[in-house]
């Protein structure tokens, strides 16, 4: 079983649905973890809100990477938007891949406005994975 860490910065959305989405449905052949540099302590309700909509029910927690530095992993995924924030490095055993995403979390407007940024980032995670734990 190969393993695989999703980091960015606070670990409630996008670390976290990729976590997910890796999980739920990859999970014959990849486990999946992911943790923030500054964990914001919480799942974001509108990243879980989002996954279960396409089946996926996770139930995740806000971790920090240092949990994790003497764990090895195949792969380890930076999920950030490095045009807007801060990547996180990664110290630990692990090939290292960036694949920026937009923070749903700092999107704006009406409640239905702001699911809908967490949905296009859904979407995008589940068209990329594959690609991501094939490279």
């Amino acid at each position: 079983m190969r393993k695989v860490l999703f980091l960015c910065t606070g670990n409630s959305c996008r670390s976290q649905m990729a976590e997910a989405i890796v999980n739920a449905r990859y999970s014959k052949e990849w486990r999946a973890f992911s943790a923030g540099t500054r964990p914001a302590g919480f799942v974001h309700p509108k990243a879980i809100q989002v996954l279960e909509e396409i089946g996926i029910q996770h139930q995740g927690q806000s971790k920090s990477v240092e949990q994790f530095l003497n764990e090895n992993f195949d792969l380890v995924v930076t999920v950030c938007d490095d045009a807007n924030e801060e990547c996180p490095v990664w110290l630990g055993k692990g090939r290292c891949l960036h694949e920026g995403f937009r923070d749903p979390a700092k999107a704006e407007g009406t409640d239905e406005e702001r699911l809908a940024v967490f949905r296009q980032i859904r979407d995008e995670m589940v068209k990329k994975i594959p690609a991501i734990l094939n490279s």
